[in-house]
């Protein structure tokens, strides 16, 4: 089945009034590019969390945001106030007198006069964010799915619609060849005599350089073998790109020895539904 590299999931919980949030989004890419914004205080788990999502996302430029959110009023600033005031006195001895306010500017500037609350991370709040990590990637994979069956189905679409162009080229084969052999009688008639025997000899080899018998096999193999590919093996992405290569190079041998309008306007409308196919496909995991 077909998963598709565009996903969102996001989950969110609180813990001793902070509220943390996660977003995981990808992109397509052709390998696992990620990025990871989070909080200072996240740091030391960076390498887990890189872990987990490589392990379940696999492909695809990915974004993960952690957010932390303070909900209750909180005082995590430390005002050394012993050293303010040391800091003060000294500099009113260097400078002499002054308003203390000014002192007082100078002072909160120094080393250690202001300084935060150490904030560590504990195990029950890691075990939270890891659960919150797990809830987003499990989101996260549910819209690739979702994703993915929609894209499966225009895909579907694109192939049958490649394979009906195809069908519709089989009537004008044996019209061209046809015409032209009255096109080569109709020049001939200028000549007074004609070898009938190199003329049919001249007309088998330009009707076997002009054969497209094993273009329509090898195409329909390739159409048939990509919806195979597409419904049976997972993370296939990579694989449905190369089929649709070959796909592409059929087609384009089938209008260079289409020497026919019409079947020449057939294979202009399987190139635009391969080429909608090849941008599909790209998004394909």
């Amino acid at each position: 089945m077909i998963l598709s590299m565009t996903g969102f999931g996001r989950s969110e919980g609180v813990f001793e009034g902070k509220k943390i949030t996660v977003d995981i989004k990808s992109l397509n890419s052709k390998s696992f590019d990620l990025s990871i914004k989070m909080p200072l205080r996240y740091k030391e788990k960076e390498f887990e969390i890189r872990k987990l999502l490589n392990d379940n996302i696999l492909r695809g430029k990915v974004d993960c945001y952690i957010n932390l959110e303070t909900l209750t009023d909180s005082n995590d600033v430390n005002i050394n106030h012993d050293l303010v005031k040391s800091y003060m006195d000294e500099l009113r001895m260097i400078s002499g007198d002054g308003p203390d306010f000014e002192y007082l500017k100078m002072a909160i500037r120094m080393p250690e006069a202001i300084s935060t609350r150490p904030d560590e991370l504990n195990e029950n709040e890691w075990l939270l964010l890891n659960g919150l990590l797990h809830n987003a990637l499990e989101k996260f994979n549910n819209f690739r799915k979702t994703e993915g069956q929609n894209l499966q189905e225009e895909l579907k679409r694109n192939i049958q619609n490649i394979e009906n162009n195809l069908a519709m080229v089989v009537p004008y084969e044996g019209i061209r060849i046809e015409t032209i052999k009255e096109k080569y009688r109709a020049t001939l008639k200028d000549f007074d005599t004609i070898d009938e025997t190199r003329f049919y000899q001249e007309m088998a080899y330009f009707t076997e350089k002009l054969d497209i018998s094993e273009e329509k096999v090898r195409l329909a193999q390739h159409l048939k073998y990509y919806q195979e590919v597409m419904q049976d093996e997972d993370f296939n992405g990579k694989k449905l790109g190369f089929i649709c290569q070959e796909i592409g190079r059929e087609i384009n041998t089938l209008g260079s020895k289409a020497n026919h309008a019409e079947i020449q306007k057939l294979v202009v409308m399987m190139k635009d539904d391969l080429e909608k196919i090849k941008e599909q496909t790209l998004n394909v995991l």
